[in-house]
């Protein structure tokens, strides 16, 4: 319990300073002892509060995206997260156990690729991403979101600055966003999922509220280049020990 609180505090200080917090919950609740679908689940349910309370601190930078209203792209988003909870639950646990260190891969390459490598569109540049094509690339992240849903900011961040909007409109967007495929995917599991560790869901949601806000404070004090160098060590770390004790 002690060690799951402590890295849920850290989480929220994690998801407020520079996102990726869910590295430090997933492996928490396997620490804790849940199988790697129940801890998927568990951390997005915990971690939910956190993002709504983010995505309404910026909810008055929010716009819509090459032709897309952003009450287009919070449809997509609903539509899709829900779906992705859906074949969540689907998935049987020795499956979803199989898979989770590819998405865990997956995961860390996308936050090292949007944290150190992805170079941000050039003034004036025609966006790469037309309608249609913003709308498909959504929706999938949407689905992936409320699947596994680690990633899912850089992922979002990176489509919709190619869309055509600027790096802080984008990262306001995509927080409601997330926040929103999220709450489709937690209402679909608190309405099919049998049981649920309450107590443990609590010992995650409740320390990284307190992390959040704290972090909000630190944002501009706290070297953001250390955190995202520490998420994907964790994220490596975490990828191989999966992939030996699979």
């Amino acid at each position: 319990m002690l060690v799951l609180i402590l890295a849920s505090f850290a989480a929220g200080v994690q998801n407020a300073l520079a996102g990726g917090g869910s590295f430090l919950t997933f492996p928490a609740l396997l620490f804790a002892g849940l199988d790697p679908r129940a801890a998927n689940i568990a951390s997005t349910i915990a971690l939910f509060p956190g993002q709504v309370t983010t995505g309404l601190a910026g909810r008055a930078q929010v716009s819509g995206a090459e032709g897309l209203s952003f009450r287009t792209l919070l449809w997509i988003s609903l539509v899709g997260g829900a779906l992705g909870a859906v074949l969540l639950l689907v998935t049987p646990v020795s499956v979803f156990t199989r898979l989770v260190p590819y998405l865990v891969l997956f995961a860390t390459v996308v936050f090292a690729w949007g944290s150190f490598f992805r170079k941000p569109p050039s003034h004036g540049a025609k966006p790469a991403l037309d309608r249609r094509a913003a709308a498909v690339v959504q929706f999938f992240i949407a689905i992936y979101g409320g699947y596994f849903g680690g990633g899912i900011g850089i992922l979002m961040l990176a489509a919709l600055t190619a869309a055509g909007l600027g790096v802080r409109v984008a990262g306001a967007t995509k927080n409601v966003l997330a926040a929103v495929m999220n709450a489709s995917a937690v209402v679909i599991f608190l309405v099919q999922a049998r049981i649920l560790p309450w107590s443990l869901i609590a010992c995650v949601a409740i320390p990284a509220i307190v992390g959040g806000q704290i972090g909000a404070h630190l944002l501009h004090r706290v070297n953001e280049k250390v955190l995202r160098i520490a998420i994907v060590c964790i994220g490596v770390a975490l990828t191989v020990g999966l992939f030996v004790t699979n």
